[in-house]
């Protein structure tokens, strides 16, 4: 059988209770590992056949995927990985400072359960020392993923999985990761530290400047990328 996207190594996962949100959130991995980049166009018989699933599944996970505004559907030609414009990508990070900012604005009274974001922050760091650039993209997402788990809000929990599915969308067509995201390394670690030492005031702050600089950052070389049909 023909390889997809790493596809063939999940199909074990999928049991006869296997449903297409099952299938969605292995896609859904897939476009955030890159294996499927923006502009990509998804075979529904390949992936299919790689997954073991049906063909109304699998439109079913598309469905749901497209919802998520992961893939969409182009009449006459099939179903594609979302390419982002610059207008979606302004639009992620309005959401994001309402609810990452929203959620350390809220923490109460410390000390904060800060053992998975840092961990995260320790993810960085080490794939920074092994050069792994791509790999501190995930790390850099896996902070602010923890940051908004600090909220126990299983609703915000998946509203921003898929906020942060999407942005990666945008961080797979930067062809230089490393000037995009090893800034941001020493910021993780300010704001954990500002945590830690229950000041969570200040912790907002440096969050509300991280994402600015961060946006204006992605906005510039995003833009420039895809204005060039990157």
């Amino acid at each position: 059988m023909t390889e997809v996207g790493g596809l063939s190594d999940d199909r074990a996962l999928l049991g006869r209770t296997s449903t297409a949100e099952r299938v969605s959130d292995i896609l859904r991995s897939r476009i955030a590992e890159g294996y499927f980049p923006p502009g990509t166009r998804l075979s529904e018989d390949s992936i299919g056949g790689a997954l073991g699933v049906s063909r109304n599944t699998l439109r079913e996970a598309f469905r749901l995927l497209t919802h998520e505004r992961l893939l969409e559907h182009q009449l006459n030609r099939g179903v594609f990985v979302r390419v982002l414009s610059v207008e979606d990508v302004q639009d992620i990070y309005r959401t994001r400072r309402l609810v990452e900012c929203a959620v350390v604005r809220g923490l109460g009274t410390p000390p904060f359960a800060l053992d998975t974001v840092a961990d995260a922050v320790a993810e960085g760091v080490r794939a920074a020392a092994d050069q792994e650039w791509k790999a501190v993209s995930t790390a850099n997402i896996h902070f602010h993923r923890e940051l908004v788990a600090l909220a126990g809000s299983a609703r915000t929990d998946e509203l921003m999985r898929s906020v942060f599915a999407e942005l990666r969308l945008a961080f797979h067509v930067v062809d230089d990761p490393r000037r995009l995201h090893e800034p941001y390394l020493e910021r993780n670690k300010q704001i954990l530290a500002r945590l830690r030492a229950g000041d969570a005031a200040q912790a907002e702050r440096l969050l509300a400047d991280y994402l600015e600089d961060s946006l204006e950052g992605l906005v510039e070389v995003y833009g420039r990328r895809v204005g060039a049909g990157g």
